[in-house]
């Protein structure tokens, strides 16, 4: 009897000990990208206030996307890389960051959620995580990316677009009042990723010329999926502001400049991005040289091929080209982007376990 209450006492202390060891106001995010995994950990005091930090964020260059465009289908040895990858920083957060496992939410893309095969990837993280992993659609990360992307006082002027490694999505603000606005979500179903392999399934061998003859051969469709687009929501084309984010976007504004972008907004024109696509085309060999001194133009291209770098390059000059007046608006690359959707996120189900409200 004396062992059994001993061990009653120690299981109520260490019970005790474990759930004081975890911090109520930290939640952390694990995004499943099409062409990588990202992680954020979040300090949340009152959301409705903007009261939250970003205590961490990183990522793995996990790809997942690249058999979308060759068969619908993730192909099965990503999968288990990309859960396998989940469940080490799903640990990490709890014991490195001290998350409560209630407060870890899983989610992945509408880039990723495009497969036909999502409940493989779903089954996949549920097994080794025990958790519910979400697909978010395009017009809910449109959604997010808005409201992480342009500052408030801008939503009725702007618009923004987050060119993925499977689609391209965005939207504008119509009514904006308070904390309630009508968001009008945009896209189209080529990103970095999927457009590069849909081109080379096109060539016959890996050279770089080839990959832009056959590129230039698609462009034509490309340009007709961004009118189509644009004419679904014309009021698109209308804001006097153009807010981008993702992977092509973060390459091009890192490469081009030489460096890390210094802040949250960053202006360019489109003149810039037809130079850039030129010089990632024809002079690949200037960028490797960066890489050799500069740590993030590095990343850049650990993350990024020459061909995914092109193609990116080819769905940021289509989306903005085809914008009537785009050299009398003013262009950004938002860098906290590639974290703004999923913070929104995070923020968003926090209120569903923690009454900050």
């Amino acid at each position: 009897m004396e062992i059994k209450k001993l061990l009653f006492f120690l299981f109520i202390f260490f019970n005790q000990y474990v759930l004081a060891s975890y911090d109520d106001s930290l939640f952390g995010g694990i995004e499943i990208g099409s062409k990588g995994i990202k992680i954020s950990v979040l300090d949340v005091d009152n959301i409705k206030k903007g009261d939250y930090e970003v205590k961490s964020f990183w990522t793995e260059n996990v790809g997942i996307a690249r058999g979308i465009a060759i068969d619908g289908k993730l192909a099965q040895e990503d999968i288990q890389k990309a859960a396998e990858t989940v469940y080490s920083n799903y640990l990490r957060i709890k014991n490195e960051f001290k998350v409560a496992d209630q407060n870890i939410f899983i989610v992945g893309s509408s880039g990723v959620a495009m497969a036909s095969n999502t409940k493989d990837l779903v089954d996949a993280v549920k097994k080794l995580t025990n958790k519910e992993l979400d697909f978010i659609d395009a017009q809910a990360e449109g959604k997010m990316l808005l409201k992480g992307c342009i500052p408030p006082m801008n939503y009725l002027n702007s618009t923004v677009l987050d060119i993925g490694g499977g689609n391209t999505k965005g939207g504008y603000v119509d009514t904006f009042n308070n904390d309630n606005f009508v968001f009008f979500p945009i896209s189209f179903d080529y990103g970095s990723i999927t457009l590069t392999e849909t081109v080379k399934k096109k060539t016959k061998n890996e050279s770089i010329g080839e990959y832009n003859e056959k590129l230039f051969g698609i462009t034509p469709m490309l340009r007709e999926q961004v009118k189509a687009m644009y004419n679904s929501k014309p009021q698109a084309m209308e804001k006097e502001k153009v807010y981008m984010s993702g992977g092509a976007v973060w390459a091009f504004y890192t490469l081009y400049n030489g460096s890390e972008a210094k802040d949250n907004f960053n202006e360019f024109t489109l003149e810039d991005v037809i130079n850039y696509d030129a010089m990632i085309k024809n002079n690949y060999a200037k960028f490797e040289e960066l890489a050799k001194k500069n740590k993030e133009a590095e990343k850049v291209l650990k993350t990024y091929s020459q061909k995914h770098l092109i193609s990116g390059a080819a769905l940021i000059l289509v989306s903005l080209e085809n914008i009537p007046n785009i050299n009398d608006k003013k262009l950004f690359f938002a860098k906290q982007g590639q974290i703004a959707w999923l913070v929104s996120y995070i923020a968003d189900r926090s209120k569903k376990v923690k009454k900050i409200w």
